[in-house]
């Protein structure tokens, strides 16, 4: 009855660290494999010196270091909001010709050229998060 009991506990455990998993940004997701990568590594050189095999866990330490250390550093939020913190104001020129529109352009016209750039230009897709804050920020330039 017992196993029984920590097995639904578990699924439980699990069935809500995937649902945050799905809800989580995509930056959230990288940073956490990235740290999760970099204390296992740390874990697994301890444990390497506690058996005896030092020698192993400091060169794999000093191979693989600058790689973690590099991926740890890229981690880690800018002081300024990032790339992704558009600068200035955008005037509706601007605006327009980053959604590949022309003036007079419909409010329909707007939001189709907006989910059209977004699909392509999202930061959940590959896209760049600077290029879908321009974007945005073009549609609310345009719609006002």
């Amino acid at each position: 009855m017992v196993v029984f009991l920590l097995g639904i506990v578990a699924l439980l455990v699990v069935k809500g660290a995937l649902g945050a998993f799905s809800k989580a940004q995509v930056t959230t997701l990288k940073s956490m494999g990235i740290w999760t990568a970099a204390i296992g590594g740390l874990l697994l050189a301890a444990m390497l010196l506690l058996t005896g095999r030092g020698g192993l866990a400091i060169s794999g330490l000093f191979l693989l270091g600058p790689l973690i250390w590099s991926w740890v550093a890229q981690a880690k939020p800018t002081i300024d909001g990032g790339p992704s913190a558009p600068r200035g104001n955008m005037v509706r020129q601007e605006a327009l010709d980053i959604l590949g529109l022309r003036e007079g352009a419909s409010k329909a016209d707007i939001r189709a050229a907006h989910r059209r750039l977004m699909l392509a230009a999202h930061p959940d897709h590959g896209g760049s998060d600077w290029l879908a804050a321009r974007i945005n920020q073009a549609r609310d330039v345009l719609l006002g």
